[in-house]
């Protein structure tokens, strides 16, 4: 299970973009996260680039996967959703649902998720 943003578990360096100029003042091999946008999610596609995006629907997941990006993330209750669809179609995305804190890991692993991400570090975007 993936455990973005705990105290006590190493994670990778995020940065948050809302424009492909943004990206320009990334840290070096640093995810990009960013809220569901087809021009950033086409630019870094194209670019190779490791990428997480915030997503408010199944449609935008099957997107996101489609063109590779690293992390979906999204609301609980849609995650479990997503995530169903993503082992049926083998995503080679991994789902992270959003939690508040560690008291929710517990329901998130039996519900099969891929991973969470604590919204204390979404609050930047």
């Amino acid at each position: 299970m993936i455990l973005i943003g705990d105290k006590i578990i190493p994670y990778e360096e995020l940065s948050f973009v809302d424009s492909i100029a943004d990206i320009e003042h990334t840290l070096a091999n640093s995810t990009i996260i960013f809220s569901y946008d087809e021009n950033l999610l086409l630019y870094c596609s194209k670019n190779s680039l490791n990428f997480a995006v915030i997503v408010n629907s199944i449609k935008e997941a099957i997107y996101c996967n489609a063109l590779n990006s690293k992390y979906i993330i999204c609301e609980k209750k849609l995650a479990k959703t997503i995530q169903k669809l993503a082992d049926n179609y083998i995503f080679d995305s991994r789902v992270l649902a959003i939690i508040d804190d560690n008291t929710e890991i517990e329901k998130i692993a039996l519900n099969e998720i891929d991973g969470v991400i604590y919204s204390s570090l979404l609050i930047g975007e």
